[in-house]
């Protein structure tokens, strides 16, 4: 797996934001100590979002506290732990990309929370089902915008390739397509409802591959000798596992 470097991809940003957004505006604080780094956020994105509720999602943005502190150098351990909300970016919005959304028959909206289909769906795979803008976030139902996908706002306005921080403490880098993820689509059909072609909808529509990019299975490698995750601009988008231990829920 080769390591990668660092390279400005944008302007400068600051770490205290403030931009309109209905009738709230975005504050995301970073201190450091010796040992940690830490976040304050009300949750609202420094760019414009889409408009919510829409047509997929019926939620409104609500401004909140986010607060969490991450180990300045976290510890990869030799087996990664599943997670949702998996990490925050560097204007204090969460990144979540999964669901809790599965295929359902039953349902007017074709999916619910009713896991017996073992067909959960990808957000960005979903994205017009579950009302995504174009910054690739929508809000759940507690009010908070999360991301997941790529937000292009954010990669304009970093300062070099680090974008944010994963729950477990690493940090979150997109340098485009030099990171390729290893997971793939599957070949052929799926083999019960939903049926149809394996076209990204659903998490099973893809399988990781070892080697088949230069990303591990949670979207992350070596850069300048440290362990880092990637954010991409193809499945799975953002790490969907986490090596360390995951220190905070951003609740």
């Amino acid at each position: 797996m080769p390591p990668f470097a660092r390279f400005a991809v944008a302007v400068a940003t600051t770490v205290t934001l403030a931009t309109a957004l209905y009738a709230a505006t975005n504050s995301m604080k970073l201190s450091t100590s010796a040992s940690e780094i830490c976040i304050v956020s009300n949750s609202i994105p420094n760019h414009s979002t889409g408009q919510f509720p829409n047509k997929g999602n019926p939620n409104t943005i609500r401004e909140q506290t986010i607060s969490a502190c991450l180990p300045l150098e976290p510890t990869k351990s030799d087996t990664p732990q599943p997670g949702r909300t998996v990490g925050i970016l560097e204007n204090g919005v969460v990144i979540r990309p999964g669901t809790a959304d599965y295929y359902d028959a039953s349902s007017p909206r074709g999916h619910s929370r009713d896991a017996s289909s073992g067909w959960n769906l990808d957000g960005m795979g979903a994205r017009e089902m579950l009302g995504l803008d174009d910054n690739n976030a929508h809000v759940d139902h507690t009010g908070i915008y999360h991301y997941h996908g790529v937000p292009e706002p954010v990669v304009q306005t970093s300062e070099d390739t680090r974008i944010g921080w994963a729950a477990d403490g690493f940090e979150i880098h997109y340098v485009g397509d030099d990171a390729r993820p290893s997971y793939m689509l599957k070949g052929g059909t799926r083999p019960t409802e939903p049926g149809g072609a394996y076209d990204g909808t659903y998490n099973e529509d893809f399988e990781f591959i070892a080697g088949a990019g230069n990303l591990d299975q949670c979207n992350g490698a070596t850069m300048d000798g440290t362990y880092v995750y990637f954010a991409t601009d193809a499945y799975p988008y953002f790490p969907r596992c986490l090596w360390g231990t995951k220190i905070a829920n951003f609740r």
